[in-house]
């Protein structure tokens, strides 16, 4: 057996424990420090003096599949290529989910061990990231939104529902979240994976703020399931895809710059073409209104010119020609716009106002999208040894850190 995998440029030791990497959707630090101080999360308020407990950054777009995609390859966007939910196809002319792995230009870490003889794992609340996070992988791959459909051909286990023995979950609930739990307990202890990799919805997080009932019920049960994974001997990593914050005025209203309304009145109805990457199928929670956009202008226009106009809209954090704004953010320049466009914290971008349906907005607007939505928690229940100098921790260090950094010790569960 090898000692070691190399994936994109990065080498990682082999597992001498098993390894769960959890992407918490939507974790704004506040909500564990938050929870924790409400004695809602007693093993992790336990565990933290014992493991490590740090901050780091996500990828912006601070969207699912871009931040979940870098955590699975241990790269940024520039590297495996997702950028968002959602995309313009310039050969096409079509707006486009990217959901499809013909988009993933990169080998997964997931899919390099299970090559060469690791028993993997992977559970994800959603079905639009289990193709692109089981790519190339062989092992268990299911969503817990579709668990009823699983089949050992297309997902390395049968009945996925009756396995884990709970009904199938609504896909808007915080049950979707707690099936990927379930299942990671019930996989950890029967099947044994070295590694696994578990993803969940932030359904609650788009509703509740921090500290809020809802919220602290969510992370109590989340607490229970990292005590058991724990207990298994597992080395857990928790971390997020993005954070999360109000994007609504006092009134409660939302707080939206509709950027293709802007635009059309500038230059033209239809000359420009706003794209929302937080666009997915699942849209009744934040209505696509994230706070990142990319805009395609016509080719005869001022683009310097407009840039900078929409650079200086209230709540517009920046705007950056195409190479300025990939260089920044590491993203594939041939899959975004002649702009990126970020708003500010309490500030969401549309595209037209009339594209937007906001009747399942039944709380004030919550979302993500922007660099105010960058800081996410890095926690592991193990120390970890020195980092090299200039290391920048960020949530697709998750791997990382937990085959080549953390120190190997008894289930913490046992030792608090």
């Amino acid at each position: 057996m090898t000692n070691s995998v190399t994936v994109n440029g990065k080498i990682y030791a082999w597992p001498s424990a098993p390894i769960v990497v959890i992407c918490v959707d939507g974790c704004e630090p506040a909500y564990l420090t938050e929870a924790m101080r409400g004695g809602h999360m007693k093993w992790l308020s336990q565990m933290l003096p014992h493991g490590t407990d740090t901050i780091g950054d996500c990828v912006v777009p601070s969207f699912t599949n871009p931040n979940n995609l870098s955590i699975v390859t241990g790269a940024p966007p520039s590297v495996h290529g997702i950028c968002g939910n959602y995309l313009y196809d310039r050969e096409s002319g079509q707006e486009v989910m990217m959901n499809d792995p013909k988009f993933l230009r990169a080998e997964t870490i997931l899919a390099a061990f299970s090559v060469l003889g690791a028993k993997v794992a992977v559970v994800t609340a959603k079905d639009k990231l289990r193709k692109l996070l089981g790519k190339g992988m062989i092992g268990i791959c299911f969503s817990a939104e579709k668990a009823n459909e699983t089949t050992v051909a297309e997902h390395g286990i049968d009945n996925a529902l009756a396995y884990v023995g709970r009904p199938l979950p609504s896909v808007y609930s915080a049950d979707l979240s707690e099936f990927v739990f379930a299942a990671g307990v019930k996989l950890l202890k029967e099947r044994r994976p070295e590694i696994m990799y578990l993803s969940t919805t932030d359904y609650v997080q788009h509703k509740a703020a921090p500290g809020s009932p809802d919220a602290n019920s969510f992370y109590r049960m989340m607490d229970g399931y990292l005590a058991q994974l724990d207990a298994e001997g597992a080395t857990i990593v928790l971390t997020a895809d993005h954070g999360m914050n109000d994007k609504h005025k006092a009134d409660g209203t939302p707080n939206v710059i509709y950027l293709q309304d802007v635009l059309d009145g500038w230059i033209g109805a239809g000359k420009a073409r706003v794209i929302l990457p937080i666009t997915d199928p699942y849209v009744v929670h934040h209505g696509a209104l994230g706070s990142f956009a990319t805009v395609y202008l016509p080719d005869d226009s001022n683009k310097g010119d407009l840039i900078k106009r929409i650079a200086g809209l209230p709540g517009i954090e920046l705007a950056l020609d195409r190479a300025t704004g990939c260089k920044k953010f590491e993203l594939p320049e041939d899959r975004l716009g002649d702009v990126i466009v970020v708003s500010e914290r309490n500030t969401a971008i549309g595209s037209a106002a009339a594209k937007h349906d906001l009747s399942g907005l039944t709380v004030p607007l919550r979302s993500h999208g922007g660099m105010t939505e960058q800081k996410v928690p890095v926690i592991l229940n193990r120390k970890i040894t020195t980092l090299p100098a200039g290391y920048r921790l960020r949530n697709f260090s998750a791997f990382d850190l937990a085959l080549n950094y953390a120190v190997a010790q008894a289930p913490l569960s046992k030792a608090v």
